[in-house]
Parts: C-alpha cells; structure tokens; sequence
C-alpha cells in the first residue's frame, strides 16, 4: 500500500489508502463519497453494484482495489452531470421505470456499456445485457422499454 494505489474515477485521477483486496464497491462508497453505486449483497448476484471498469460493467462488490489499479472507472454519478441527464436516465423517468431506485444505479451503467457497444440492441439483447440485475419492484419490462427508447435518442 506504500504510495496508495491510482485509478481514474468518473474523469478524475484518485489514490486511494486501502488495502489492494478492498473491494471496490467500499472504496467507492467509503473513501470518495460516491453514494450512487448500491452494496447489495456483496455476492456478485444482484448487479446493484455495479460500474464501469474501462467501458465493462463489472460487480464492484468483488472487484478487488488492485484490478482497478490505472483503470477508469464510472460509477452512475459520472454518466452525465445532473443539469443534464443521460439519455438512459431521461428514459427511466419517461418510462416511469424506477420505484425504489435501489438497482437501478447498476442497471443504468450496464445499460449504458450496452449502448456504448451496440447502439441498436434489440429487446432480447437488453434483457440479456440486464440479466444479472435483479429488481424486487418488478420494474423489468418497464426498464427494458426505457433502455430500448434510450437506444433510439442520438448519444
């Protein structure tokens, strides 16, 4: 730990004090303040957690500190500024998709990797690129129509 280690987080190069095996999920949370990304159930099975790890969505709650060493990361508060929504967020509330909100955080970054690699996914691809995301609320279909209408806007 001698040093801290280095990442790129939302834009903005951060070093962290923590031991490498912390995993990234408490790292975001505890040491920068970044709130957005939900512990779920520290298991990789609910997809609350996770970010962006150069362009991937990834479980920050079993990626360990030292993965993301030198890699950029994006958590749901460096998708857009809050002035002006992403386009993934403007369809959630167009669709009335979100309830609780508490998976949707992760949700909206795989969502977004989905976007960023394919523009035009079909319904079969969104429900496929979301699957590990489990929502108690029972939003799912109206979360795959705000993601499908998200594809249709210009990014």
């Amino acid at each position: 730990m001698a040093g801290g280690i280095t990442l790129t987080v939302n834009g903005k190069s951060r070093t962290v004090q923590a031991p490498q095996d912390t995993p990234l999920v408490h790292v975001l949370r505890n040491e920068l303040g970044l709130k957005g990304t939900r512990f779920g159930c520290g298991a990789n099975q609910c997809g609350a957690c996770h970010v962006l790890l150069d362009g991937h969505s990834v479980p920050a709650c079993d990626t360990p500190l030292w993965a993301a060493a030198g890699k950029h990361v994006v958590t749901v508060e460096g998708l857009a500024a809050p002035e002006r929504p992403h386009r993934l967020q403007r369809a959630l509330i167009e669709e009335q998709a979100g309830q609780c909100g508490f998976c949707l955080s992760g949700i909206l970054v795989s969502a977004a990797a989905l976007l960023e690699h394919n523009a035009a996914p079909t319904e079969a691809e969104v429900r496929a690129a979301l699957d590990r995301h489990l929502c108690r609320c029972g939003a799912h279909n109206r979360i795959v129509r705000a993601v499908l209408r998200a594809a249709t806007e210009a990014a």
